[in-house]
């Protein structure tokens, strides 16, 4: 068996913590019936949406490696 891990803020944990039990489960319960759920439906179990502006595609491959590329140089600077 692997374990899966990850960090969350204090905050939300006590209200993770805090809803789990309320549902009669634990964190670790919760965490389980979740990967399980995203691998049965090949992704998340609902609707994801980003709130962001739609973004447009870029025209090219080549216009998309060029914007990497340049963004990635400055990203090492």
């Amino acid at each position: 068996m692997k374990q899966a891990v990850t960090r969350i803020d204090d905050d939300e944990y006590e209200i993770f913590q805090n809803t789990a039990a309320s549902l009669g489960t634990t964190t670790a319960d919760v965490l389980r019936m979740f990967i399980y759920a995203f691998n049965d439906n090949h992704g998340f179990p609902y609707p994801v949406q980003s709130k962001r502006m739609q973004v447009e595609a870029f025209e090219t491959e080549e216009d998309a490696i060029r914007f990497a590329t340049d963004y990635a140089m400055e990203a090492i600077k």
